[in-house]
């Protein structure tokens, strides 16, 4: 079965797993990386979609194997990050409260220095069906650099002086805080096909724009349908995308083809 996929001279996408694929790249040769980790709440709950109740298992991948287990898979794939990252690079994890305080554990254990956590709200949350706890309406993003003693890139006239449509409360030529206001995927960012976990490309083109220069090294460790890739392609940066799964593989060759082909 074939395993890697190269869509470009500028883009590579990777069918295995992560620390395998990690293994095989020099230290020091990514400029970022954004990672959607599994949230590990697959535990056969239930959630709202579109308007119907249905179950939070998204699959295997999705569920904890235990706390020890999971412990040695977030040092795992986060040590393999620390080592491909150069040191000025810098690292987004996403995540919600199932997930994001071992990810920032384990960041500062591993000696990453982390510069902010981003609060994603989300204005259009789905409500919350069971009626015993308020209704989720954000994911925490951590943003942290490999090295505190190397100087990492941050575009901060972008961030201040940028038009960002969705942020509302945004001010003209005002700093850039820390709350974004960012719906889900469009539906046109799904007509290839979906992933249960996919991030809107305003979210990913936001994180791309503010950490990293055109021609930069992104790295997707947990790719699913590939929008860090697809943002990276229409913003000029390379990219490599790990997924264990080949029909999110699929779904992401076909939106990066979408872009390489007009």
């Amino acid at each position: 079965m074939k395993t890697t996929y190269e869509i470009n001279n500028q883009t590579t996408l990777y069918m295995g797993d992560c620390v395998d694929i990690l293994k095989k790249y020099n230290e020091n040769s990514i400029d970022c990386i954004f990672a959607d980790p599994p949230y590990l709440l697959s535990n056969n709950g239930f959630t709202c979609h579109s308007g119907k109740r249905t179950s939070v298992n998204k699959g295997e991948w999705d569920s904890s194997k235990g706390k020890d287990a999971d412990y040695n898979f977030y040092e795992s794939w986060l040590s393999e990050c620390k080592r491909v990252l150069k040191p000025s690079g810098t690292i987004w994890i996403s995540g919600t409260y199932h997930s994001i305080y071992l990810c920032g554990y384990m960041l500062q254990s591993l000696g990453f220095h982390i510069l902010n956590d981003i609060c994603w709200f989300k204005p259009n949350a789905p409500p919350n069906l069971s009626c015993r706890y308020f209704t989720c309406s954000h994911e925490t993003v951590i943003w942290a650099k490999k090295d505190k003693n190397h100087k990492h890139f941050f575009d901060y006239k972008l961030m201040k002086n940028g038009i960002w449509d969705e942020d509302s409360y945004k001010k003209p030529k005002s700093q850039m805080r820390t709350v974004w206001s960012i719906t889900a995927p469009k539906k046109s960012e799904k007509k290839f096909g979906r992933h249960p976990t996919q991030k809107p490309l305003e979210l990913l083109k936001r994180i791309i724009l503010a950490s990293t220069k055109e021609g930069d090294i992104i790295l997707d460790p947990f790719c699913g349908s590939g929008t860090t890739g697809v943002a990276a392609l229409m913003l000029g940066r390379k990219f490599i995308g790990v997924e264990r799964e080949k029909k999110y593989i699929d779904v992401s060759v076909k939106r990066f083809k979408e872009i390489t082909d007009r």
